[in-house]
């Protein structure tokens, strides 16, 4: 909901776009950027204390932020210090969601991450109606204290541990690292478990490698780079469409309805596909419904230049909420389905890090092309653009990994039949020459007992 306060920052300190933008940027891409030293602090401390810790920081920014005198007071406040916050709060509680579901794992996901959807449709009426009432200065500060309930979330929490998270440590590390008296005790740890502390320095460089090795993965390198653009994609719009919308003659309360209309079909979307996935027709295509949304998302990207009035605003809101919240709900069950449920904490966090970059940067880039040509188009047609390439560079990367596999195979099955070949004819050879051996034996007692005669 701080795109609400967008047009009151420019408002009240009289900077343009770009200058604007960065505040957003700041929160999005300190939430993203910090998002693995969430996933450290569940790994090796608690999700409690990581959510706990996260909700004061937030709060606290929230509340500094109140009193801001200038855009720079904003960039470090309810930037870097309440985007901190969200990190070590988001993705501890994604990762628990993937632990206790397996089998409705993306419906799981659906209804865990709608909370942002569903903060998104009642907080965005109720910021506009604060800073009415109260002024932003007054509205940051009630958001403060409101804030501040994460950390009753963290502390009801209760995280469990899975069979596959219980790894024993390898023979090397026993051998060479823990002595002998630690040996039973280190075949009951987890490889990486928060008494890893208690270990040497090499076998701590070891844990720690073994919970970032899937970043070699090929597979994990194609969703990183496709990540990247898809994030490019989406984040101007959340902080463009009020402005859009005020451009082109829509009232603040309309404007504001948009974002809750965006917020509550987001909602849907989360839910519902995670539960079409989750059927059995669909579990086996959630890539390629993963492609859809994001492809789909891409193209109201790309319409919403041509619509200028708040019954037009309406369907795009619907459209571009319900995809955005279908591909949210499947980022954690694609990374799973990479990675593995053991490593989802971390690669959740690389995910949510990747984020990072595009989100500092695309704002504040849209808001230059809209400064720079007077108008939104250019920035909307990036960012659809970006969206789809995200979708075609999944494609392909899936294409080119099937036409491999099938070639494979086929290596695969001649080989075989070759082998089949040459046992069948050493076999056969082999029962040959036995016969050979009898005859020839056979011939030699025949012509022994002719000369006898």
């Amino acid at each position: 909901c701080i795109s609400i306060f967008f047009v009151e920052f420019q408002a009240y300190f009289g900077q343009d776009y770009a200058r604007t933008a960065w505040i957003h940027s700041i929160v999005d891409c300190a939430t993203m950027l910090c998002a693995p030293l969430g996933s450290l602090i569940s790994n090796h401390v608690s999700c409690q204390a990581g959510i706990m810790l996260g909700g004061l920081l937030a709060s606290t920014g929230l509340i500094l932020s109140s009193f801001a005198t200038s855009l720079e007071h904003l960039y470090l406040s309810l930037g870097v210090l309440t985007g901190l916050g969200f990190a070590l709060c988001y993705s501890p509680a994604i990762a628990m969601v993937g632990k206790y579901f397996n089998k409705r794992k993306a419906l799981a996901y659906g209804i865990a991450m709608s909370g942002s959807g569903i903060g998104t449709f009642i907080l965005a009426p109720v910021v506009q109606l604060l800073i009415e009432q109260f002024s932003w200065r007054g509205a940051l500060l009630i958001l403060g204290g409101f804030v501040l309930n994460l950390c009753v979330c963290g502390a009801l929490m209760r995280p469990i541990s899975l069979k596959e998270d219980c790894k024993t440590a390898p023979e090397h590390l026993e051998q060479n690292y823990v002595p002998e008296t630690e040996k039973q005790d280190l075949k009951q740890m987890s490889i990486c478990s928060p008494l890893i502390k208690l270990w040497p320095h090499e076998c701590l460089c070891y844990c720690s490698w073994k919970e970032y090795d899937f970043l070699l993965m090929p597979g994990f390198m194609v969703l990183a780079v496709s990540i990247l653009f898809m994030a490019y994609g989406c984040s101007p719009l959340f902080v463009y469409l009020v402005p859009y919308a005020l451009s082109v003659g829509v009232s603040h309360h309309q404007a504001a309805f948009l974002m809750s209309i965006l917020g509550v079909i987001d909602i849907i979307g989360n839910i519902t596909f995670g539960w079409l996935t989750d059927r059995r027709c669909l579990k086996k295509h959630r890539y390629f419904c993963y492609l859809f949304a994001v492809g789909m998302d891409g193209l109201c990207c790309l319409f919403l230049p041509v619509l200028q009035s708040f019954p037009l605003l309406v369907p795009f809101s619907f459209t571009f909420g319900y995809f955005d919240g279908a591909y949210v709900t499947l980022i954690p069950v694609m990374t799973a389905d990479v990675v593995g449920t053991s490593l989802l904490s971390s690669a959740l966090g690389v995910v949510y890090f990747l984020h990072a970059i595009p989100y500092l940067v695309s704002p504040p880039v849209a808001g230059w092309l809209v400064d720079t040509s007077g108008s939104y188009t250019a920035s909307f047609l990036l960012c659809g653009f970006s969206m789809i390439f995200s979708s075609a560079l999944l494609c392909f990367a899936r294409l080119a990994k099937k036409i491999k596999r099938t070639h494979l195979q086929s290596l695969t099955g001649n080989r075989a039949l070759k082998m089949h070949i040459w046992t069948n004819g050493a076999i056969a050879y082999s029962v040959t020459a036995e016969l050979d051996q009898r005859d020839a034996e056979g011939l030699a007692v025949d012509t022994n007992s002719y000369s006898n005669r």
